[in-house]
């Protein structure tokens, strides 16, 4: 077969493609790098189509071309938003557990004055714990650990189901003691919290809960450290080739690119 050989014309043949290709490192490890200054002449890409194209599948609006990506590159068995929005309710449950675990003056179970107030108006102070404020705090876990549970359950990711079905096990396990202090466990696997009960109960039981190394608050934050990693991880899928031509699933933009958006 013949090819056709004719110069396009306006094509810039001291500066086509090729130059792309040859600054490149070789699969041998041999970079380009007298070539890299290539780079400043693409510079004005960041103002055209292409820059727009990069940015809808390497940054946030990746999902708007999901259908291309899950047909061309990705092997992730969740879409990149819902992978997002894991990790985003992980980050939070975490957040939320480790709030509970602080410890010294961050500590929600510290000693604090307590000031009430009887039918006369007779006011009285006295030292204990802060039920308000450990009750504000344990609330915020339970809404956070619901998020995280009913997203996790939406994945179609086995290491996320795997680690969101931990979660729920581990939680049943502690059923007894959380309905001690008006925490119950759902037909759904979420929990619901009875401010009445809870501010009624022996806060020692609240406490060995949620605070404290190996309490219930401290195996929920390990839990969501590793759906957090699980779908980062899924995230990071794809269909691609290595330098040797083999197969396989871990796709990398590199830093060149990620210099110019």
């Amino acid at each position: 077969m013949r090819m056709d050989m004719t110069p396009i014309t306006g094509h810039n043949t001291r500066r086509d493609y090729s130059m792309l290709l040859n600054s490149l490192p070789s699969p041998g490890g041999v970079g380009g790098a007298a070539n890299l200054n290539f780079l400043s002449d693409y510079a004005s890409i960041k103002n055209g189509s292409y820059r727009r194209l990069m940015n809808a599948y390497y940054g946030p609006d990746r999902e708007r071309v999901s259908g291309v990506v899950n047909n061309s590159l990705s092997t992730s068995r969740d879409n990149p938003k819902q992978l997002r929005d894991i990790q985003s309710n992980a980050g939070a449950m975490k957040k939320s557990a480790d709030a509970l675990l602080a410890t010294g003056s961050r500590s929600v179970f510290n000693e604090t004055d307590i000031t009430t107030k009887d039918d006369k108006g007779v006011t009285t102070t006295t030292r204990g714990l802060d039920t308000n404020a450990i009750f504000k705090a344990v609330s915020d876990f339970v809404k956070d650990y619901n998020d995280l549970i009913e997203k996790g359950n939406e994945s179609n990711t086995a290491g996320i189901t795997s680690r969101i079905n931990s979660l729920t096990n581990m939680t049943n396990m502690n059923s007894k003691l959380l309905g001690n202090v008006g925490i119950t466990i759902g037909t759904d696997g979420k929990l619901s919290i009875n401010e009445n009960e809870f501010k009624k109960s022996n806060m020692t039981t609240v406490q060995s809960l949620f605070h404290g190394t190996g309490s219930f608050a401290f195996q929920v934050s390990a839990q969501a450290s590793l759906i957090d990693f699980a779908a980062a991880n899924e995230a990071a899928r794809s269909n691609t080739y290595n330098a040797s031509g083999n197969f396989t699933n871990n796709f990398s933009t590199g830093n060149i690119f990620g210099s110019f958006f």
